[in-house]
């Protein structure tokens, strides 16, 4: 298992070494005209196949950067395999994807953009479209010598998604020391999630994405919910390796409280039932209610400023 990062907190002047760190204040975007562009091919259809869909239809900024949906909605009204995981924070994540098949955002944009369960398209189509565009030739041409080329589309979207943090939750401010950031249930919440050992997997900048684990370790989760039903097999659709069957990406807990449904498959409604559900089959730990009831108190706190990290306008 990976070594736990760790965070000094002091408070009372006493210091105390936790497994979650504070996100970092973002700083000043480096190339703000080149995100703005990238928010605009964020929400541009063109890039579908279909020309129906964008990617901010499944990572929308004002639903924590998922779509609310079980499971992603791709064109032609394809319902995909698994559930959309948030796109806020993801730059601090070991790799994207419920299954890690990627590495980097540049890397990533690939998938969406030819699965034919999500976008359907190509690059020489995108390019056809948006070179059509005047507008997206104007800004291209002001901002990339050579203009509207792949290489320049994912540039810009990965810009943009660089953006998409969210700073100053509350459970930040506790631990740079502002001790009445969270209430007390918060606190207490956030003392059982450490004895229980949500921590093992939940810790670090980003309360998980930093490793994967099989889901299951305590127990069958899919025997016990399916019967017979064949479940993902998750990240050995990656490596082929049979230790990978049903292993996953830890997601973040950031701004959990506003991203239901939860899992990969976007099976679970609620967030108390998401952590009963994980204290029973990776901890083999029975929560009691007022176990769920402060966890999750303490979850709440994990929910930063949603925002896009800058509000610069491209001109016409």
């Amino acid at each position: 298992m990976a070594q736990l990062p760790v965070h000094t907190h002091q408070a009372h002047g006493l210091h105390h070494v936790e497994p979650i760190s504070p996100l970092p204040v973002p700083v000043a975007d480096p190339a703000p005209e080149h995100s703005a562009l990238g928010k605009l091919l964020f929400h541009e259809t063109a890039l579908s196949g279909d020309g129906t869909i964008a990617c901010a239809n499944c990572h929308s900024v004002a639903l924590a950067g998922t779509d609310g949906r079980r499971r992603a909605i791709g064109v032609n009204g394809v319902e995909g395999t698994r559930n959309a995981p948030s796109i806020f924070n993801s730059t601090l994540n070991l790799a994207l994807s419920w299954d890690g098949r990627a590495t980097t955002l540049a890397e990533q944009l690939e998938g969406p953009i030819h699965n034919p369960h999500e976008m359907a398209s190509n690059w020489p189509l995108i390019i056809e479209r948006l070179s059509a565009d005047p507008q997206y030739r104007a800004h291209f041409s002001r901002l990339y010598p050579d203009g509207i080329t792949r290489r320049n589309v994912i540039d810009a979207l990965v810009r943009y998604q660089q953006t998409l943090i969210s700073p100053d939750a509350p459970f930040d401010r506790y631990l740079r020391g502002e001790r009445d950031a969270i209430g007390a249930d918060a606190r207490e919440g956030y003392n059982r999630f450490k004895a229980y050992g949500c921590a093992s997997c939940h810790q670090g900048v980003n309360v998980g994405g930093n490793m994967f684990q099989r889901f299951g370790i305590m127990g069958d989760y899919f025997a016990d919910r399916d019967g017979a039903a064949s479940p993902d097999p998750g990240r050995f659709l990656v490596t082929g390796k049979e230790e990978d069957l049903y292993v996953f990406k830890v997601p973040s807990l950031r701004n959990v409280a506003l991203t239901a449904p939860y899992f990969h498959d976007g099976s679970v409604e609620r967030l108390e039932d998401a952590i009963e559900i994980m204290g029973r089959y990776q901890l083999g730990r029975r929560l009691t209610e007022e176990d769920i009831r402060l966890i999750a108190a303490f979850l709440t706190t994990l929910t930063g400023t949603l925002s896009e990290g800058n509000q610069v306008l491209l001109p016409p």
